[in-house]
């Protein structure tokens, strides 16, 4: 069974999301699925237990 998703708004910087997509694409990703891995690494990375 797949996780549950929840959509959100979000604003980031023009330049960021240029460097995101070009990433994504390089990952053979989409956009949204490239930041949701980035977002659980940078979590995980950074768990203070």
């Amino acid at each position: 069974m797949k996780p549950l998703k929840e959509k959100i708004s979000i604003t980031i910087d023009e330049d960021v999301l240029k460097e995101l997509k070009i990433l994504a694409e390089e990952d053979d990703r989409s956009l949204s699925q490239y930041i949701n891995i980035i977002l659980k690494k940078h979590i995980k990375n950074n768990k203070s237990i």
